[in-house]
């Protein structure tokens, strides 16, 4: 099986990932902060390590500015519902996932003004648009670093210079390229980065985070149990305990530690360079296919392993079960959860397939592929 869908989840993981899960499961299996005995205890510093080692990826000073969360489908309502008040103002990009989109609908009915800046039919975005979308009453931009439909990668730190000169926060969503692109939240200024862990960080499915700038008050969506200031019916006020409450997902947070400490090792810079040449390697087979439309910049530099076509003549379903089926290749098709995104680069009625190698993928990997598609496409009736 060849599996090209790592925009949707990494697959598959380090070893020591399913190690660290295991070993969790198995030998510690306690709560952490809950009590004082040494399983707890144990716990409560895998937690912490994770939590040590991302705020060193992102360059976060005080790893305590980081809070886990569910995914970062949770992260990103937490930033936006927890902030934004009616008569507030927030900037979007037209790429943007539902993850934002929806959180953003629901607001609206409530008094948030939103803007959307039109992006162009390859995803990518002019600053100009950006800086014209700003009002008086801007509170946020908020943003995806790259597109999960084209791989487009936005320069997030222009925008933030944007959003810091005008006084407005700056919220990154960083589902796509936490552990695949470099991420420095005060060289980008970034007062939120709201990432998930079962991606490019490579970690198991149900981790992910919300980085908060210090000084930035956020309400939390949820209160309860914080293992914290038991005696005391409100909620507390300090970081990560106001925003963790109920026992974390200890055991995925576990795996995610050891998928941030696999790429520490091997460095973000060797994976960006490795997904980018099974980039090119796609995008310069499938450039030549009669009757194959690619989406996005088709330029590896400029987007991430995600690559979106369609062949003439098939259905995008057609075209990703029959990959499965006659090829064993697991790609993606239909809408990807991104409707804004399509009806950008026009493909709203009809959806994509979606191709995203990930780190473990090879160039042969990309080659069946690419005789794949030219196989089918030969053999639609187009």
């Amino acid at each position: 099986m060849t599996y090209l869908d790592n925009a949707a989840t990494s697959w598959p993981k380090p070893e020591c990932v399913y190690r660290a899960v295991d070993r969790f499961n198995r030998e510690i299996g306690a709560n952490p902060g809950r009590g004082s005995h040494r399983k707890t205890i144990e716990a409560g510093m895998l937690v912490l390590e994770t939590r040590e080692m991302l705020a060193g990826l992102f360059n976060v000073k005080d790893s305590s500015r980081i809070v886990f969360m569910p995914n970062v489908t949770y992260a990103l309502n937490l930033a936006l519902k927890g902030i934004l008040n009616p008569g507030d103002h927030v900037v979007i990009s037209s790429m943007e996932h539902n993850a934002v989109a929806r959180p953003l609908h629901a607001l609206e009915q409530t008094g948030v003004e939103v803007s959307v800046v039109q992006c162009a039919p390859d995803g990518s975005l002019d600053l100009r648009d950006v800086e014209l979308a700003v009002k008086a009453n801007t509170r946020m931009i908020c943003m995806l670093h790259a597109s999960n439909l084209t791989g487009t990668i936005m320069p997030v730190e222009e925008v933030g210079r944007i959003a810091k000169e005008r006084g407005a926060l700056f919220l990154v969503d960083a589902a796509q390229t936490a552990g695949v692109l470099p991420i420095d939240v005060e060289a980008q200024h970034i007062d939120l980065l709201a990432f998930t862990g079962h991606k490019g960080l490579l970690g198991p499915q149900g981790t992910g985070g919300l980085y908060i700038r210090p000084g930035l008050e956020v309400r939390p969506l949820v209160e309860g149990g914080t293992g914290s200031l038991s005696e005391e019916l409100s909620q507390p006020d300090f970081l990560p305990d106001r925003f963790e409450s109920g026992t974390p997902n200890t055991p995925g947070l576990a795996g995610l530690g050891a998928g941030v400490r696999y790429l520490l090792e091997v460095g973000i810079e060797k994976v960006r360079r490795h997904e980018q040449e099974l980039t090119e390697l796609l995008l310069c087979g499938l450039k030549e296919i009669k009757g194959v439309t690619l989406y996005g910049p088709c330029d590896s530099r400029r987007q991430t392993a995600v690559v979106s076509l369609n062949v003439a003549g098939l259905d995008c379903g057609e075209l990703c079960f029959m990959l499965d089926r006659n090829y064993g290749i697991i790609s993606r098709s239909g809408l990807h959860c991104s409707p804004l995104a399509h009806r950008t680069i026009g493909t709203i009625k009809k959806g994509t397939c979606r191709l995203s190698p990930g780190f473990f993928n090879t160039p042969e990997d990309i080659e069946k592929t690419v005789r794949a598609v030219a196989e089918i496409a030969r053999e639609s009736k187009w």
